[in-house]
């Protein structure tokens, strides 16, 4: 599997924790890697597994940076399908020192365009840019 399939496999495991709360994720984690076609090894599963489970612990540290770049916007507020790659991008913006920031931002924004609204691979192009300004 390659970093775009894993990354996306990633981001559908994260949307999926919205809908869950923390205690049954082992389980909604079973079931998704279980019953998902896409992930065809171990290797692959446990990576993904772990990746979520990164970003995840990081949950509060990566809305408070998303939270202090947005205007008008926070949190709490966002949809489900752009909070859940903004994490996701974030995470491999400030903890992924393989994934170049710019990667980052431009995979997040192809999963915006797929997975989101119209209008989502800018809303989620834009909260990047400004946090990527941030760390140069």
């Amino acid at each position: 599997m390659g970093r775009h399939e894993e990354r996306e496999q990633v981001f559908l495991l994260l949307f999926r924790a919205e809908f869950h709360p923390p205690a049954d994720m082992p389980e909604q984690i079973r079931l998704f890697l279980e019953d998902n076609e896409a992930v065809s090894s171990q290797k692959d599963a446990e990576r993904i597994k772990e990746r979520c489970g990164l970003i995840c612990e990081k949950i509060p540290e990566l809305d408070q940076l998303i939270d202090e770049n947005t205007e008008g916007w926070n949190t709490a507020r966002m949809g489900r399908v752009e909070l859940a790659i903004l994490r996701l991008a974030v995470y491999e913006m400030r903890f992924d020192d393989d994934i170049p920031p710019r990667v980052a931002i431009d995979e997040a924004v192809e999963l915006a365009k797929k997975y989101g609204q119209e209008n989502s691979g800018g809303f989620v192009n834009a909260i990047l840019a400004k946090i990527l300004k941030l760390g140069d």
